[in-house]
């Protein structure tokens, strides 16, 4: 749509990289707001927000390396081209990588594991919803074709050359359903937070939330991987929302039973 915000020379500014770069800082301060409002070192939750940025780019490479490992094997050289540096990658990749780094750095820093992941999860969310706007505005992440009025279709030349996208083709706005949904799990992180809950509750919501909205989302999504299961029309990316979103829901469930067995107790 609009790829590129300006460009100057061989530079330019690509309008998926500051949106990205907002989403990080609108979720940030988020952080820091909820972690001083919980009693939370401010200062070692910044430090967290910024080296789990970090971690999760590593990981959202990595994850994708993976999954497109026929595509990468033939064509080593593009591991290191300009459109895989532009490319976000596998989202659930960076999610559990910066994660794995998040339980080191608490337990290296004796931060409270499941209060720390509460304050993070609402700010995920939002950074998530906003990071998603830069996919639609780049054409990355496009959905499969679409009949419906609503369908968008990309013509930009340099959305084309920079992402893949198809140009001439009515798609389902795939980054557009994510971006709602998950600034949608935001809102409720953010209102569920400020109110009474028990510790691990917040992220539980959020894997469970998110999870169940990205499973049903990749099937209006183009996808060039097979299936890893045979006939199971299932992407490597639905199994492990199902997985998430049934960890999310499992530390729900087991603290509604701990909370009905102490009032009856």
């Amino acid at each position: 749509m609009f790829p590129k915000i300006f460009t100057l020379g061989d530079f330019f500014l690509p309008t998926y990289g500051l949106l990205v770069a907002i989403g990080f800082l609108a979720g940030m301060g988020l952080v820091l707001r909820l972690s001083r409002r919980a009693g939370l070192d401010v200062d070692l939750t910044g430090n967290l927000a910024i080296y789990c940025a970090l971690a999760g780019l590593a990981g959202a490479k990595l994850l994708m390396f993976v999954m497109d490992f026929p595509y990468y094997s033939e064509n080593p050289g593009r591991i290191f081209s300009l459109e895989t540096l532009l490319s976000a990658g596998v989202y659930y990749g960076g999610f559990l990588g910066a994660l794995l780094f998040a339980w080191f750095y608490i337990r290296r820093h004796s931060l409270p594991w499941w209060k720390t992941a509460d304050v993070f999860a609402p700010g995920v969310a939002l950074g998530h919803a906003i990071g998603r706007l830069g996919c639609f505005a780049a054409g990355c992440c496009w959905g499969s074709e679409c009949d419906r009025p609503w369908a968008v279709t990309f013509t930009h030349p340099e959305a084309q050359a920079l992402t893949g996208v198809p140009l001439g083709v009515p798609l389902h706005p795939a980054q557009l359903y994510e971006a709602a949904a998950t600034g949608a799990v935001a809102l409720w992180l953010y209102l569920r937070i400020r109110r009474p809950h028990a510790e691990g509750e917040i992220l539980a919501w959020y894997l469970a939330l998110y999870s169940g909205a990205r499973f049903a989302i990749e099937f209006f999504r183009h996808h060039d991987q097979p299936f890893p299961i045979g006939a199971i029309p299932i992407t490597w990316t639905q199994w492990i929302a199902l997985a998430l979103c049934a960890t999310g829901s499992g530390i729900l469930l087991r603290g509604r039973a701990q909370r009905s067995d102490a009032a009856s107790s």
